[in-house]
């Protein structure tokens, strides 16, 4: 069509016509890839054509070519592929033939680019690779073939040729590489590639995958993450995607791990400097999974805000079970419990009943956040327990479990083990342990199902890099233990030990009450004394003298300890952190003067000598004089360390000697030398840009983008076309010449260089004080954390009305004025102290009844805790308690069932009674609280009577029975008077104008039955509608006066059974007429 101008228009052909200009550059010819016909062509380039393979096409062997004919031949191929401008007009149908020249032209070009080809599915819906296409039909391969013949001609025209002479290069025939698809249909990136080797190899795990700047979840992990963080996830090629910066990656991964996920964190292990340098510079980055967290395995930092909880730290728990044999239900348990962030290994060997109530005591106390459990070989009754656990926990997060395939037998774990602590490489020549084969021989001490416990949790905290943990066997502590009192799992509840039964808190609690620690690990080893108190009575004599010695000493010595403890970072942690390789140049610049304020603070005390401290408790003697053994070890760290530089994390420059990684000091040389370089061409910058004062800029978005020149736009300075624009905003440019550009690459290789080697020597350094001076800083650790303790049991018994309890051989417990320990510290109100003598010329079983709401149940908490906290070491609220030493306190109070294991109320209350029965001595103390209420009044009557009996004559073990029974009440004790005495609640009781009784209750224990329970006032004090209560009364009334009367008529029943006993004697002694007269009398005179 012709243009305005009259002009014809060109056509397209016109643009692919050689220059008619003689031009420097190599000749090229213009190639029409449309053309179906031979046309002629006009001449092109005669210039040689290098025979080579071209990535986008598929290489072939081609024949030689002379090279005297090189140029006609180049020209003639060209012919053939041309294209010429035709007139515009309709186009012209295709033959067939030409058709398929044109398909296979088509596959022709594109076999090597399948992401444009359309993905076809087999037969089973799955993508199929295009290399895997069935050839067309062969009745078409002539046409095909001459095509073949003409690309190949073709592409020996694109490649490129060496100049000057030579012999032609003939290129090596090329194997067609599989393309792999992805889901999606498009083939997989080799990213994405890496990706799919990395979910495969990690199964079950989350995996945040560096890419850059940022953390990638892929597929379903990004789907969860969605979930779980309330991120948004957006589908990328083959994968659903979902990201978060590098910096939140800390933040975003707690979140998933207290939601019970295993998370990885696959990083990238290549820099991009030194990877630009490699020999694999045009590979993707390799990446590698360097961490694997789990709640139990992730240790946070030292001053994390997310570290809230005092009391408890989450460990991990390997339980292994053994059936007995035959159809019984009891069983034998294995247990390890690890404490990765602590390192406190607890284990135990014990046998279950079919409740499972020992293994649930270990739970609650324990507290664990994750099992390690075998898959197949747990009994019904142990996986309800666990089921229960693992969804019901104290803090509302669900608790993750990992099961192994095969549980390993005695000779595999033993070998396992004795592998994993004779392993010289773990320990070195400083630990004596290894040296002197004590390690091993505590292993062999150990029962065999702990041990086989122990192979598999160090198997499975080795994948976390934390099985370390498990090195030191002298600081592996035994559950139950001769020494310790093991408080039930429902007496720690019904106590409230370590939480109210309020809300589920620690405010309220005993624990709440006794806490005066400055340090989180002395709070940790206080809530084990709580949960265990003591039954050795020499060790609790030690420690109760301890106590006493800090309320009354005024010796200096006490003071600097009181002193040392203040502000001390959680020395524990940061020592588990060093030992895995986790702890921070900025923690270490904290645990360091730590530790040597430690131990300079008796720098005159003989470490040999614990009696130079010159105490009266040899406990704090030894506390004191185990101190100063720090004080080597903690000056050789701090001679190491340059603590300023360390506070910044600055790895390369903490070092006080240079020479000690002189790695290090070379990367750190040729830094400064190219940094010196940078400077000078900064001056001719300066020169050429006329401006004297300018200095290098940073990009804040990539701080690791620096030396940058900044222009002001406003200025319009003339810029080298050279200069390579970085940014560019409203108000200024940033640039980068050519030489700082090449010298800014070089630098960056030396930094990474130095940043690795400082890395290095770091972990180095973090790996020798873990392996020479671990020992001596964990018993330090718990040196402190006793003496925390003890001077916060000494801090308690300062409390108004505390009093030093006095143990006694005699078996008895007498208290007088006792208080409730939580009620007086959380109430208002005033406590009404209350005595109790038990044992000695006293009854050991004090039947306990009264008014609902009068205090009974608070008044037997009062006396099991006031026992409890004795035997833990504190002073006690009363005006003074003698007891003896009591080897447990069992209760069974409240009402509540238990339907995610299948037990109903009363079959709880069943259930606890059993296991008191079955575990009660003659030094124990039993809290039963209305036993028998939750069936019919026969039932439960019966039961209550049996129980108490059984106690009574079997047991001889102290006793609280609280019951709403008079008769059961009154029976017993007339039946065994010097054991059993009735008390109860006093109260006032007035009768109202109205007739309905207004009762005061007076919270007093004293001796005497009480013959009501005051169940319709209680009601009227709940506000129970009045006509409801009024219809009580009569009903109560009415029962009442059944009651009595069913009772008058069975006396005198009995007492007519009697007289006419008398009477059949009387007649054999012809005394009959006055026997009649006798029960004519007596007759008489009842009515």
């Amino acid at each position: 069509m012709p243009s305005k101008g009259g002009r014809p228009q060109p056509t397209i052909s016109a643009f692919f016509q050689p220059s008619p200009e003689k031009s420097k550059k190599r000749g090229s010819s213009y190639i029409d890839l449309t053309i179906e016909d031979d046309d002629e062509a006009g001449p092109s380039s005669a210039k040689r054509v290098k025979l080579a393979n071209n990535e986008g096409f598929q290489g072939g062997s081609s024949s030689q070519v002379p090279q005297g004919t090189q140029a006609q031949h180049t020209t003639a191929v060209a012919e053939q592929w041309r294209f010429t401008g035709v007139d515009a007009g309709p186009s012209q149908p295709k033959t067939a033939a030409e058709l398929a020249r044109h398909e296979a032209f088509k596959r022709k070009l594109l076999s090597d680019n399948s992401r444009f080809l359309k993905t076809e599915e087999n037969e089973d819906g799955d993508p199929m690779d295009v290399d895997e296409e069935e050839d067309e039909d062969e009745s078409e391969d002539e046409a095909p073939k001459n095509d073949d013949e003409r690309f190949a001609q073709l592409e020996s025209l694109f490649a490129h040729k060496p100049k000057g002479k030579g012999k032609a290069v003939v290129p090596l025939a090329r194997s067609k590489k599989a393309v792999k698809i992805g889901p999606k249909g498009k083939p997989y990136t080799p990213l994405e590639l890496q990706v799919v080797d990395l979910k495969a190899a990690t199964p079950g795990t989350l995996l945040l995958i560096q890419v850059g700047y940022k953390y990638k979840f892929y597929g379903d992990d990004a789907k969860v993450a969605a979930k779980e963080l309330g991120m948004v996830a957006y589908p990328d090629r083959n994968f659903m995607v979902a990201s978060i910066p590098l910096e939140r990656r800390d933040i975003h991964m707690k979140n998933l791990l207290s939601h019970g996920h295993r998370v990885g964190i696959v990083a990238q292990i290549e820099t991009a400097a030194l990877k630009k340098i490699g020999t694999n510079r045009n590979k993707v980055f390799e990446r590698k999974l360097t961490h694997l967290y789990t709640a139990a395995t992730y240790i946070d930092e030292l001053d994390s805000v997310d570290d809230t909880e005092k009391f408890h730290a989450p460990p991990f728990m390997c339980l292994v079970e053994e059936r007995k044999s035959g159809n019984s239900a009891d069983v034998s348990f294995g247990l390890v419990s690890v404490c990765p962030s602590t390192g406190d290994i607890v284990w135990d060997d014990f046998v279950d009943s079919v409740m499972r109530i020992e293994l649930e005591t270990r739970l609650v106390h324990t507290r664990p956040a994750e099992f390690l459990l075998p898959k197949d070989l747990m009994s019904d009754e142990t996986e309800k327990m666990i089921t229960h656990f693992t969804k019901f926990s104290n803090d509302g997060l669900p608790v993750r479990t990992e099961r192994f395939t095969r549980t390993m037998d005695y000779t595999d774990a033993f070998e396992a083990v004795s592998e994993f602590y004779t392993d010289e490489s773990k320990f070195g020549a400083a630990s004596e342990g290894f040296k002197t084969g004590q390690l091993m021989a505590s292993v062999t001490d150990l029962p065999k199902r702990v041990v086989i416990a122990l192979a598999h949790a160090i198997k499975y905290l080795a994948a976390f890099g934390l099985a370390d943990v498990l090195l030191e066997t002298k600081f592996f502590t035994k559950f139950a233990s001769r020494t310790h009192m093991l408080l039930a799992a429902n007496t720690l509840s019904n106590l409230e030990i370590y939480r109210n039964e309020t809300d589920g808190n620690v405010k309220g609690s005993l624990i709440w009450v006794l806490d005066k620690t400055k340090t989180k690990f002395g709070a940790r080893l206080l809530r084990s004394w709580v949960g265990r108190p003591l039954i050795d009575k020499r060790v609790l004599q030690d420690r109760i003298d301890a106590v006493e010695e800090i309320l009354e000493s005024s010796s200096e010595k006490l003071i600097t300890l009181r002193n040392i403890i203040k502000g001390l970072p959680d020395l524990a942690k940061g020592l588990c952190r060093i030992q895995y390789g986790q702890c921070t140049p900025k923690e270490l610049a904290v645990l360091l003067p730590a530790f040597n304020k430690i131990a300079i603070a008796f720098d005159e005390i003989d470490p040999e000598d614990p009696e130079s401290v010159g105490l009266k408790s040899h406990v704090l003697n030894g506390i004191i004089s185990a101190l100063p053994r720090l004080k080597q070890p903690a000056q050789r760290l701090l001679n190491a360390v340059n603590l300023k530089q360390a506070a910044e994390n600055k790895k390369g420059h903490m070092w006080n000697d240079s020479e000690r990684y002189p790695a290090i000091t070379d990367a750190d040389m040729a830094l400064q030398a190219i940094e010196i370089e940078l400077n000078d061409e900064l001056k001719k910058v300066r020169k050429k840009l006329r401006m004297p004062s300018l200095q290098w800029k940073r990009d804040y978005i990539l701080p690791s983008n620096d030396y940058l020149v900044e222009v002001q736009n406003r200025d319009k300075r003339p810029i080298p076309d050279d200069w390579i624009l970085i940014s560019k905003t409203r108000s200024h440019a940033r640039y980068r010449p050519p030489a700082i550009q090449a010298k800014f690459e070089e630098r960056s290789v030396h930094l990474e260089i130095f940043e690795a080697e400082s890395d290095k020597a770091y972990r180095e350094f973090l790996a020798e004080i873990s392996r020479e001076y671990y020992g001596i800083l964990r018993d330090a650790v718990n040196k402190i954390a006793t003496a925390d303790c003890l001077l916060s049991l000494a801090h308690v018994a300062l409390q108004e009305n505390y009093v030093r309890p006095e143990f006694t051989d005699d078996d008895a417990l007498e208290i007088v004025d006792g208080k409730h320990p939580m009620v007086v510290v959380y109430s208002d109100h005033p406590y009404v102290a209350n005595s109790v003598q038990m044992g000695g010329n006293e009854a050991r079983c004090k039947i306990i009844t009264g008014p609902n709401m009068g205090g009974k149940s608070s008044c037997v908490r009062m006396i099991a805790l006031i026992a409890v906290m004795a035997q833990i070491g504190s002073y006690v609220p009363a005006t003074s308690v003698k007891m003896s030493v009591m080897d447990t306190i069992l209760t069974r109070m409240g009402a509540s069932d238990d339907l995610a294991r299948g037990r109903s109320t009363f079959m709880v209350e069943m259930s606890e009674t059993s296991e008191i029965l079955h575990t009660a001595t003659n030094r124990s103390l039993v809290i039963l609280d209305e036993l028998g209420r939750g069936t019919s009044t026969f039932d439960g009557m019966a039961i209550a009577d049996a129980t108490l009996q059984y106690l009574v004559t079997e047991k001889k073990c102290k006793t609280l029975f609280i019951t709403h029974y008079p008769l059961v009440a009154n029976k017993l004790s007339k039946k065994y008077p010097a054991q059993v005495e009735n008390v109860h609640m006093n109260y006032d009781a007035d009768q109202a104008i109205d007739g309905t009784r207004r009762i005061t209750f007076l919270y007093r224990l004293v001796p005497g039955l009480a013959t009501e329970s005051f169940g319709i006032e209680c009601g009227r004090l709940a506000r129970i509608p009045e006509p409801v209560l009024s219809v009580a009364s009569e009903k109560a009334a009415h029962m009442q006066e059944e009651v009595q009367a069913r009772i008058r008529r069975n006396r005198l029943v009995m007492k007519f059974t009697f007289l006419k006993v008398i009477q059949r004697h009387l007649d054999y002694s012809g005394q009959h007429n006055s026997c009649e007269c006798v029960c004519q009398a007596m007759v008489s005179k009842r009515r």
